[in-house]
């Protein structure tokens, strides 16, 4: 993968935007540390095809897996997940 520094990339933008149309993916560093990866817009509407939404793909699975063989109870799975993040000492 190419990789180039953020000075750099600012100096050589219009080349670099040009070499993404072929190349899968241009990487950029800060301080010798990758930070953020270039691609072109055909990468990235084959990387979005066919995503869906967290529900949809959640039915789907529940559609596909019973959850019962899988040991996983519907009603417990999420119990202990809700707010943790927004507020770890919250109490249900």
């Amino acid at each position: 993968m190419q990789s180039y520094s953020i000075a750099e990339a600012r100096n050589k933008f219009t080349a670099i935007v040009h070499a993404v149309e072929t190349t899968a993916a241009i990487e950029l560093t800060r301080r010798g540390e990758p930070v953020a990866v270039l691609i072109s817009i055909d990468e990235y509407k084959r990387m979005k095809e066919g995503q869906k939404e967290f529900w949809s793909a959640y039915v789907d699975f529940r559609q596909k897996f019973n959850l019962q063989t899988l040991a996983i109870d519907p009603d417990e799975i999420y119990t202990d997940a809700r707010n943790v993040l927004v507020n770890p000492e919250f109490e249900w």
